[in-house]
């Protein structure tokens, strides 16, 4: 059975897309780690990799051999860990994909807090807004803000952050402050890119109200806009929590405070139900642990 470890090594080797690099996170040389695989390819009887002096590459056979070798590893490696005291006292190395300002704002204190009571666990944090392939990358949990697109991924929803109006003292002095929600069309907004930046809906006691608004600036980051609307260059929609500490410095005041938009949903995204003890326990933190409804 010795093949079922050498199905491992060549997870590993796909995940990474090296071989020196998988050689040093299993710790073994690298030439045996690529005498073990060579030995799979001959016993299988196809090539699972082409391999270059600067990248490797899945063939055909190859890509169908990962996707069920890595549910199997997967698999394996969990039934170890639920075994004893893995559960209780998760270990190993926990990869997750978090958008930049969602992480310095809401996540860092938490994830502070995370690593305090689980000392065997250690982190590796992608915090950039890129598309995560989680079948094909070595990451273990991907959080985003806003509604998933739909796919074959599990989508475990951690909260819903409550949306608020905000701009800074000076530009209300040199613009005036809206009274109504049809006073922003007037106003310079600043609105997050994509195809719903220039329409924002709020709802009060009053109803709804369908705007469309304008302005200057477009971001893919909410910690800019926020950052923009301190500089006195517009008005913004924020999560109450993303302008906390700029309210509490006189930096930002919430207008139109009877007005909200729809809460942005947070969620945590895997490959599979059947998680890690480390990333269940992480998800399971952040959802009893993040502010919102």
């Amino acid at each position: 059975m010795e093949y079922l470890n050498d199905m491992a090594l060549f997870v590993e080797v796909v995940k990474l897309r090296s071989f020196r690099k998988a050689a040093e996170a299993l710790g073994m040389p690298n030439s045996t780690l690529s005498r073990r695989i060579s030995g799979l390819e001959k016993q299988i009887g196809l090539r699972l990799l082409n391999r270059t002096t600067r990248k490797i590459e899945l063939t055909e056979a190859g890509q169908l051999y990962f996707d069920r070798c890595k549910r199997i590893v997967d698999e394996a490696r969990l039934a170890h860990e639920q075994l004893g005291e893995m559960l209780a006292r998760p270990s190993g190395l926990l990869r997750a994909s978090i958008p930049v300002d969602f992480a310095n704002i809401y996540l860092a204190p938490l994830i502070a807090e995370f690593a305090q009571m689980y000392p065997g666990i250690t982190f590796d944090f992608d915090l950039t807004p890129r598309q995560v392939d989680l079948i094909s990358e070595p990451v273990d949990v991907v959080i985003r803000m806003g509604e998933p697109a739909t796919s074959n991924l599990i989508a475990r929803k951690l909260a819903s952050l409550r949306r608020y109006l905000f701009a800074s003292p000076r530009y209300l002095e040199m613009n005036g402050e809206p009274q109504t929600p049809s006073d922003l069309t007037q106003h310079e907004c600043l609105r997050m890119r994509g195809a719903q930046g220039n329409r924002w809906s709020l709802s009060g006691a009053q109803g709804r109200e369908e705007l469309e608004v304008g302005g200057r600036f477009e971001f893919n980051s909410m910690g800019m806009i926020r950052r923009m609307a301190t500089l006195d260059m517009g008005i913004a929609l924020l999560p109450d929590g993303l302008a906390a500490q700029a309210i509490a410095n006189g930096e930002l005041r919430k207008i139109l405070p009877q007005w909200q938009a729809s809460p942005v949903p947070v969620y945590a995204l895997t490959e599979t139900r059947l998680l890690p003890a480390k990333t269940q326990r992480f998800i399971e933190f952040l959802k009893a642990n993040l502010e919102g409804d």
